[in-house]
């Protein structure tokens, strides 16, 4: 008596919602750091409701006969189903279905929750009842159409139709029709183009039981051919087709990482919370399009911003179309914002920020016959390695690599940025080849000039374990996901990382690059303290193909970076060479002063800790550097950039060169560097690649400049 009146109370509380307001329940949706504002809803531009006298007859009794035969007939619950649930759980047995029709719609539009357990069918019970003697079978029946999620980016049956066989659901025959249906259980695993056995013996089961009712004839299933199915193509699913885009897909990358299925992602209903701060965002984008606003369409751009307390991606630009070529992602070659790690290197082998080396122009090596060169033909014949650094000294930091060992200044890389040994991405002109290595799997003293990729978030990453004492923690965009009532399925409060530099090494890294964007004009507003390397690639001996700039904060690491699809000549819309300290630069600059104004002032190391040269050092100049004057550039210069006003030379002392009071064009401030085996981005064509010598290193006519 006690049980029939608890069970008549439950059933009587238990609330049931209109159909009609729920077929979108299923959406998944993505959020900033803030966890309320909207980034994208996934699967709405994929979902187009119908009645259900605009599903053919054969469809509809296809889904039926693979999912509920007796669905005109049952209560809406299957008694045998809920018993197997319930013995199987006490029993510790697997959990399985045997839903109805009613149920499934229930658990995927209403509950909202995938739980197999006795509690999660109890609950089905009481909603599937009351909703099967609320509305009509036709009423369920058309809302569980227009619900289901086949995959692709389908979300109902009239969607799927048009996705798989580019007809409306009012024109589906049994085959196709079969086809949908056996999706229904497992869009993932029953794509035809991923498992066309497993997909066709399904659709061949749901032929037989159509027979088996009386729903398709025996000679109609003796004659029928299993359909033609639509190439399956990435479907746009709601992913912004602008720069937030990117972001989307990285995050939907690093969900599907963790074991997540498409089916999950796409139909699960999840709120996604990214790491991504909607202000550091549009400031980004702002500062990519104020600065670019004019100049060549040709031009690409990337930008990353790390947290190097946490790895948190806050910003990230991969470019302005959203469903294009991610170029954060493109192994580019960093010219001289790879200095630093050469420089980590040298400290660890107890080689000071104030050890002396020659940065005299136009050297040559035992490693190469071409001589290396520095841009403008800057020469200091006796400079520290912090001066060398903001000069930007490509001799020095080529001879300081292969002092210490390449291979060496590659695994410091290699535990900075955390690049994997070999890449796993970044199509056949790198996939399974070694990173920081020519394509023949060589490294050079060329490292310490920058001429091995690497792509803009590795940079931010490498610049964030600087910045973080020499801890790298790993990127990620994911902050946290809960299914849509709040229940939390992932929680990430980042990367605890791992101490892959010592402290006093990544202490003198930053002390030596904090006078690099003062001495190029990007000093942050109010003199906030900023350790920061420009880099630009030479293509030869005039032109560019790839500029950089990249600097931290203890709170705050951004990389820029600004090319082509191809290694082409990157110019302004005046003509001018582009260095990182210009465009690049700008951009950096713009973004930064913006999201970090009002946050606290961070202090920047001072002084060095390391003392002493350990190796190849050279005596204290008896008399100051000389560098050329703008007046009279070296033959090898580049020439002057005419849309950025004369910057003053770096000042020139016994440790930091004294200022001479001459002023130079912009481009002999920072360095370029001719390719030792130049190669192309991984989506455009191969371009022909210069003459190389035996061991790599260029043909003498176009080696060894240098880059900034």
């Amino acid at each position: 008596m006690l049980l029939c009146v608890f069970i008549g109370v439950v059933y009587a509380s238990t609330e049931v919602p209109s159909p009609d307001s729920i077929t979108s329940a299923q959406t998944t949706v993505v959020y900033y750091s803030d966890g309320t504002t909207e980034m994208a809803r996934l699967g709405d531009e994929n979902r187009t409701n119908v009645r259900l006298d605009q599903v053919s007859e054969a469809a509809q009794n296809a889904v039926l006969a693979a999912e509920n035969r007796d669905f005109y007939t049952d209560p809406g619950i299957s008694a045998t189903g809920i018993a197997r649930a319930a013995w199987s759980n006490l029993t510790g047995g697997s959990t399985q279905g045997g839903s109805t029709i009613t149920q499934q719609y229930v658990k995927n539009a209403i509950l909202e929750n995938s739980e197999r357990s006795f509690s999660r069918k109890f609950q089905e019970l009481f909603v599937a009842i009351k909703l099967d003697n609320n509305y009509s079978k036709e009423q369920i029946l058309e809302n569980y159409l227009n619900t289901i999620y086949y995959g692709r980016g389908a979300y109902g049956i009239e969607s799927a139709a048009k996705t798989y066989f580019g007809v409306p659901a009012a024109e589906l025959t049994a085959e196709q029709a079969a086809v949908l249906a056996v999706l229904i259980r497992s869009p993932g695993a029953y794509d035809p183009e991923l498992n066309p056995e497993g997909a066709q013996d399904r659709w061949g089961l749901v032929l037989d039981a159509m027979v088996g009712e009386g729903w398709l004839s025996a000679e109609e299933r003796a004659l029928s051919q299993y359909p033609l199915v639509l190439p399956k193509v990435p479907p746009s699913n709601g992913i912004p087709n602008d720069s937030r885009g990117h972001v989307v897909n990285r995050a939907l990358a690093e969900l599907a990482a963790k074991g997540y299925t498409e089916d999950q992602i796409n139909g699960g209903g999840l709120r996604i919370v990214t790491t991504v701060d909607k202000r550091y965002q549009d400031a980004a984008e702002t500062a990519v399009n104020d600065v670019m606003t004019g100049e060549p369409e040709q031009l690409r751009e990337a930008l990353v911003a790390v947290d190097p307390k946490t790895g948190a991606v806050r910003a990230y630009y991969g470019g302005e179309n959203g469903a294009g070529f991610d170029y954060a992602q493109s192994p580019r070659q960093p010219g001289s914002s790879m200095k630093p790690y050469a420089l980590a290197t040298a400290l660890k082998d107890g080689i000071s920020v104030t050890a002396r080396r020659n940065g005299s122009n136009n050297q040559t090596f035992e490693d190469r016959e071409a001589p290396v060169v520095n841009s403008g033909g800057a020469s200091c014949g006796s400079c520290t390695l912090r001066e060398a650094m903001t000069r930007s000294l490509n001799t020095t930091y080529y001879g300081l690599a292969l002092e210490v060992g390449a291979d060496k200044v590659r695994e410091t890389a290699l535990a900075a940025t955390g690049l994997p040994d070999v890449w796993d991405a970044g199509g056949e002109l790198f996939l399974r080849k070694p990173t920081l290595a020519n394509r023949d799997g060589f490294t050079g003293a060329a490292i310490g000039i920058g001429e091995y990729e690497m792509r803009p978030i590795d940079q931010a990453v490498g610049f964030a374990t600087f910045a973080s004492g020499g801890i790298r923690r790993a990127p990620y965009f994911l902050a946290r996901v809960t299914d849509s009532e709040g229940t939390v399925l992932l929680d990430n409060p980042g990367d605890p990382g791992q101490q892959v530099i010592e402290p006093r090494v990544a202490n003198d890294v930053t002390y030596a690059l904090t006078d690099v964007a003062r001495s190029s004009d990007l000093a942050l507003a109010g003199g906030r303290e900023v350790a920061a390397k420009t880099g630009t690639q030479g293509l030869n001996r005039t032109d560019n193909s790839d500029a950089w700039m990249v600097g931290y904060t203890p709170s705050l690491s951004t990389s820029v970076w600004i090319g082509t699809d191809v290694r082409d000549p990157i110019r302004t819309v005046g003509g001018s060479i582009i260095y990182g300290s210009g465009l690049p630069g700008d951009i950096w600059q713009q973004f930064m002063n913006t999201v970090l104004e009002g946050t606290p002032e961070e202090n920047l190391p001072d002084a060095p800790l390391i003392k002493g040269d350990t190796g190849e050092g050279v005596p204290e100049p008896t008399q100051q550097p000389t560098r050329p004057t703008s007046s009279a550039p070296s033959s090898s210069a580049p020439s002057t950039r005419t849309s950025t006003p004369a910057r003053p030379t770096a000042p020139v002392e016994p440790e930091e060169p004294a200022d001479t009071g001459e002023e130079e064009p912009e481009e002999e401030t920072e360095e370029t560097t001719t390719p030792e085996n130049p190669s192309t981005t991984p989506t455009s064509p191969v371009r022909p690649v210069p003459p190389v010598n035996q061991d790599g290193a260029p043909a003498p006519d176009p080696a060894g400049r240098g880059n900034g």
